[in-house]
């Protein structure tokens, strides 16, 4: 029997890549722009509590964050207060607050909240002190920070 049709062989097409730079450096910089670098080097170490009633934070420009741990150096040492970058006392708290208000926009500082992220064995009166310090400064919004139980 003879073959009525001829079996050609289909050699499957190069995938075009010329595209592919140009979708590399989109995606990058699509990432640089989203991501937050986070410029606070933590001293102190914290374990945050949990809690059942959480609710995210919005308007992150607004925040501005209380670090209350151990120092990272020292495992045994007494509880400390950091702010930004530096350790500090409770009677610290409302000049950094004015100065963080100077920092930001008109509008964010209209919403300022305080993130205090203290460990979960931190003594209640150093927290109701800083709480003190924050009503002085007038940063009545305070939120903690915890995790999902």
């Amino acid at each position: 029997m003879k073959r009525l049709f001829r079996q050609r062989e289909h050699d499957v097409p190069a995938l075009n890549t010329a595209a592919l730079p140009d979708l590399i450096f989109t995606v990058l910089f699509f990432f640089m722009i989203v991501t937050h670098m986070r410029d606070v080097e933590l001293k102190v170490r914290y374990q945050v509590p949990q809690g059942t009633e959480l609710e995210k934070v919005t308007h992150k420009a607004s925040v501005v964050y209380i670090y209350i741990g151990h120092p990272a150096d020292q495992p045994d040492g007494d509880v400390r207060i950091q702010l930004n970058n530096r350790y500090a006392e409770v009677a610290d708290i409302p000049a950094f607050i004015e100065e963080e208000r100077n920092r930001m926009s008109a509008e964010d500082a209209e919403r300022l909240t305080v993130s205090i992220k203290a460990d979960k064995d931190t003594p209640v009166g150093l927290i109701a002190d800083v709480k003190h310090a924050l009503q002085a400064a007038n940063a009545l919004r305070i939120n903690y920070s915890a995790v999902e139980k």
